[in-house]
């Protein structure tokens, strides 16, 4: 009977944890987005669904993980880097997959969305590496993670994605283009930092508390990058009726 209430006690959030707070409203703030992303697909122009469906997609994914995690962490008190790095495969790649989607009806072409992919996949190996295999040789992993993140940037800022998006007629796909990036530059650094703060690292004795980090980066990235997108296809959406409607008006 005391060993099953020890149990009960230790997987209860305890006054102060403030790293298991932002496991609990991690996970529920995420799977709100994706209710939120799923019912509001029917209120936007075809070519945007998919885009929000992936949204919808990227949040519920990290929900889910995030409840797992969220018992590792009251169980242990210790950081759960597997199930993390599983929940970056899915959702990072899917994030650079949004980039792909706003450009695909103007003209985008399926080798910038393997390229996105290829650099996603790369940052998340030697980071991975580098944090759970080899914690002996973090910087060089660091090194080679950033690699495959500034592949990202760089679509996003000069290459194929940033190109066919101010080739569009459409003002809000390269808006949108323009503020992912934007997510992918502010928001994206933070787990370099993160990373950094792991022992032996650069920024090992600065007292960073690398949950905690990932924890609120986690929500607002991958929330804020649906946010993004929904608002581009609400406005696209908006727009184009508009413009069918004066059109339909005048003749």
């Amino acid at each position: 009977m005391l060993n099953q209430l020890s149990s009960i006690l230790l997987e209860a959030l305890q006054p102060g944890d403030v790293i298991g707070f932002t496991f609990f409203t991690g996970y529920m703030s995420m799977f709100a987005a994706s209710v939120f992303f799923f019912m509001e697909r029917s209120q936007v122009d075809g070519k945007w669904k998919t885009s929000l469906l992936i949204s919808g997609l990227i949040t519920m994914i990290a929900s889910v993980h995030y409840f797992y995690m969220r018992d590792v962490w009251l169980n242990t008190h210790t950081s759960p880097t597997e199930f993390r790095y599983i929940d970056w495969t899915l959702t990072v790649p899917l994030m650079c997959v949004e980039f792909y989607l706003l450009i695909k009806p103007y003209g985008g072409k399926v080798t910038t969305l393997y390229k996105l992919v290829a650099y996603s996949v790369l940052m998340l190996v030697a980071g991975y590496i580098g944090e759970a295999i080899q914690p002996d040789r973090t910087i060089m992993w660091g090194f080679i993670s950033t690699l495959g993140y500034l592949g990202v940037i760089y679509e996003a800022t000069a290459g194929d994605v940033k190109k066919v998006a101010d080739a569009s007629a459409n003002p809000e796909v390269s808006k949108a283009v323009r503020l992912l990036r934007n997510f992918a530059i502010i928001g994206w650094a933070i787990y370099p930092i993160g990373y950094m703060a792991m022992p032996g690292n650069l920024l090992a004795g600065m007292g960073l508390n690398l949950d905690l980090i990932y924890n609120i980066a986690d929500a607002v990235n991958k929330i804020g990058f649906g946010l993004v997108v929904y608002g581009a296809a609400m406005t696209s959406t908006q727009n184009e009726a508009k413009l069918v409607k004066a059109t339909t008006v005048a003749a």
